[in-house]
């Protein structure tokens, strides 16, 4: 299929970019691409007007320090899973990256662009949830910071409203002595996964968050929970469903052994961590 028709505007700055979206209700923002390109040409999403941010300058960057990474919103997959900066501050940022699509998608897609898109099969709106990170946007009537429990509110919907552009999302650093794991089960490499789990241990805090087995990102409090009941403990905040890709059952139990095994991972990780 081809997508219905709309108008392009590609702005020079990002006060030409937000004027363009105060305007029009109904348009969206392109960045990577990679999710809305499929929804335009499978006539999912019929905005009136793109407006094209790849123009606008500035927004590519990956800033490291002490506090955590802050990734813009022109900042592809790639460049952010090739960054050992990235990797030593907050680990679980690449590991879930690791796992976004293919090589090819990677190369194109943006970080913040998979957040803000709100789809709970992805990893990152997990990951950015996970570890309480938060979203930078900014309209014609200024800008403000979306903590990431503040985000997401339905399937594939975020708050952002419809004249905001989000500029970065900001990933908290790993606490020293902490520990992170990720891991995801798909019926081939590069598909959506059929269940992932992401965990962050720290003390005696324990903390997962699952991709694909919700209508929205989310993360489970297990701290004080058996290990090997962990999984049970977050099924009762999960809802898997049936799908042509795997039953709600299968789902259920990927949940079990996944968060047992990713759970002890991030254990050992936060063993290395202290040595």
């Amino acid at each position: 299929m081809k997508p219905a028709p709309f108008d392009y505007h590609r702005p020079g700055t990002l006060a030409e970019a937000l004027e363009s979206l105060a305007g029009r209700p109904n348009a969206k923002v392109l960045a990577g691409g990679q999710s809305l390109v499929p929804l335009l040409s499978m006539r999912l999403a019929a905005p009136a007007m793109l407006v094209d941010i790849n123009g606008l300058p500035g927004l590519a960057d990956i800033t490291v320090d002490g506090s955590g990474v802050r990734i813009g919103a022109l900042a592809r997959h790639a460049d952010v899973l090739a960054s050992p900066d990235v990797r030593r501050v907050q680990p679980l940022v690449p590991l879930a990256l690791a796992n976004v699509a293919h090589a090819t998608i990677r190369n194109r897609g943006t970080t913040v662009g998979s957040i803000v898109h709100a789809d709970a099969a992805a990893e990152m709106p997990v990951v950015l949830s996970l570890l309480g990170g938060s979203v930078d946007v900014a309209s014609v009537r200024g800008t403000r910071t979306i903590p990431a429990d503040e985000l997401y509110v339905g399937p594939l919907e975020s708050s952002l409203a419809h004249d905001e552009i989000a500029t970065s999302a900001f990933f908290p650093a790993l606490a020293p002595g902490a520990g992170v794991a990720f891991e995801e089960i798909a019926r081939r490499h590069g598909d959506y996964a059929l269940c992932g789990v992401a965990a962050l241990v720290d003390g005696d805090s324990v903390r997962v968050g699952y991709v694909s087995v919700a209508d929205v990102p989310t993360v489970v409090d297990l701290t004080g929970v058996p290990l090997e009941q962990m999984g049970e403990a977050a099924l009762a905040h999960l809802d898997p469903a049936d799908d042509i890709h795997a039953t709600a059952a299968y789902r259920a139990q990927l949940v079990r052994v996944l968060t047992t095994r990713v759970v002890r991972a991030a254990q050992e990780n936060a063993k290395e961590n202290q040595s």
